[in-house]
């Protein structure tokens, strides 16, 4: 099995506002078996999620991975809050981008 894409392996890939000063992520599967694969190789992490958006970890307020949602939910500090002068994504519904070509190795 070759590499995939993680928008093959998730339902659904999002962000969005999660108060003020908080934009958060959620990685949704349809079946264990992805789910599974993509925890086992922790290409989604604390670490790795700081990594992708160019962050420093403590950016990352949380991490959870929902076993019995098949998700995976992480959650960054804004910058600036929502809506203020230089915020260019008031509703935090364009950060999920970069999720979406992540390789995630067989």
């Amino acid at each position: 099995m070759a590499a995939t894409k993680l928008n093959e392996l998730a339902k659904t890939i999002r962000s969005k506002n999660a108060g003020v000063d908080k934009i958060t992520f959620d990685i949704i599967f349809r079946d264990r078996a992805n789910y599974e694969r993509v925890k086992r190789t922790r290409v989604l992490t604390r670490e790795s999620m700081a990594t992708l958006y160019r962050i420093a970890p403590e950016r990352i307020s949380d991490f959870v991975e929902y076993d019995p949602g098949y998700a995976i939910k992480f959650t960054i500090y804004r910058l600036r809050p929502s809506g203020s002068a230089g915020d260019g994504d008031i509703f935090g519904a364009q950060q999920y981008a970069p999720l979406l070509e992540l390789e995630v190795p067989a």
